[in-house]
């Protein structure tokens, strides 16, 4: 049965991958609806390949100025309720969320009201509000489909395993391109070398995250809330070579490991043609040439950002959303030439300090954390340039 699909942050990273994933099989996806946020070139022309119903772009001008020249069947829309509209198109009936960051927690949120399965690519939607999400997913009887590699290494090792017999999920992390640096060297790292990860090609907000272990951190969070484990059933080992994608431990000791080349279009796939998989030519492994697979624990005492993210987690409330803004400001800074790569951890680490969690927050409560997390933030970055 060929299914509907909808792409939030289509002219991104996840975005243009899920698209080839569709291109390649025409007889299984039809693309229903795109949103994305200015590129109103790379949005165009993906409109005259798919042909969706509608399309959005969340900056008015860049909205504006594609409506002036298009003349295909899809309707334009524009801003937060262009967004809205794209993720509850009746027409569909997966939305994979590949927005960066906190935005994509507001159309994910409407996109399960309205009971479209979400194959979700957007970590940030359950690291800021996770119990929210998934409580609300439960009601509306919503799928949410991991499509991170990791989450997606962990989904495949469960299956058919009984969940009482789990005793911990092992996320795998490359490292990132400064692995082995000291701090020292971190507070001399550019822009551009952050941007040169070893194995995976990502946009660049993630690649920063990847570098200071904040990537991995909020993976932590999403994991706790996709597979209903507690922090302490998280492990995460550096595994540089990025060929196993996470493994899980069961009671009896044994681990179920998940392998591949690093390929995003791998576990992109999986979420759209669950609970079934489509042959494909991708890149296969070659275990004879594949060499030396090695595992080193995590340096949290240069990369903290790991740690941090462990006690947001486990503090629990608005502590995980305030983390994740504080984040997002502070990699924006960095990006900006405003503070240095070391200084990344630092403004998080200050504005979790300062922030006094609320437990149990409504939806509204962790706008507010968010809001005061970004603002706090930036003056944090004032002070520090």
């Amino acid at each position: 049965m060929l299914k509907r699909l909808a792409v939030l942050g289509s002219t991104g990273s996840i975005g243009t991958q899920t698209l080839k994933v569709v291109a390649e099989h025409p007889e299984k996806f039809k693309i229903t609806a795109l949103a994305a946020y200015h590129n109103d070139k790379l949005l165009e022309n993906q409109l005259e390949i798919f042909q969706p119903d509608i399309a959005v772009l969340v900056e008015n001008e860049a909205a504006e100025r594609l409506k002036k020249r298009y003349r295909g069947r899809t309707k334009i829309l524009s801003g937060e309720e262009g967004l809205l509209a794209v993720a509850t198109h009746n027409a569909t009936d997966i939305v994979l969320t590949a927005m960066v960051g906190f935005a994509g927690l507001k159309p994910t949120i409407a996109a399960i009201e309205a009971g479209k399965n979400i194959a979700l690519a957007n970590k940030e939607t359950l690291v800021a509000a996770g119990e929210i999400v998934t409580k609300l997913a439960k009601e509306k009887g919503v799928a949410i489909l991991p499509v991170d590699s990791e989450h997606s290494a962990i989904w495949q090792c469960l299956a058919g395993q009984h969940r009482n017999d789990l005793s911990k999920i092992i996320l795998t992390a490359s490292g990132g391109p400064f692995r082995g640096y000291s701090t020292e060297e971190l507070s001399r790292v550019t822009v551009e070398s952050c941007l040169r990860h070893p194995t995976w090609s990502m946009g660049k907000k993630i690649t920063v995250d990847s570098a200071t272990l904040a990537n991995k951190g909020l993976e932590v969070i999403e994991a706790k809330w996709l597979f209903d484990v507690t922090y302490d059933q998280i492990d995460v080992v550096v595994h540089p070579q990025s060929i196993i994608h996470s493994m899980i431990e069961l009671n009896d000791g044994a681990v179920l490991a998940q392998l591949g080349l690093p390929d995003m279009r791998v576990p992109i796939q999986y979420a759209l043609s669950y609970p079934g998989r489509i042959l494909t030519e991708n890149n296969r492994i070659d275990f004879s040439r594949i060499g030396t697979l090695t595992f080193v624990p995590p340096d949290t005492n240069v990369f903290s950002a790991l740690d941090l993210a462990f006690a947001a987690g486990r503090s629990g409330g608005t502590m995980p959303c305030v983390f994740n803004a504080a984040n997002e400001v502070a990699v924006y800074a960095f990006l900006a030439g405003n503070i240095s790569f070391v200084e990344i951890t630092t403004v998080i680490q200050h504005i979790m300090y300062n922030h006094k969690t609320v437990a149990n927050p409504t939806i509204n409560e962790i706008f507010d954390a968010d809001e005061w997390a970004r603002h706090f933030a930036r003056k944090v970055i004032d002070d520090l340039k």
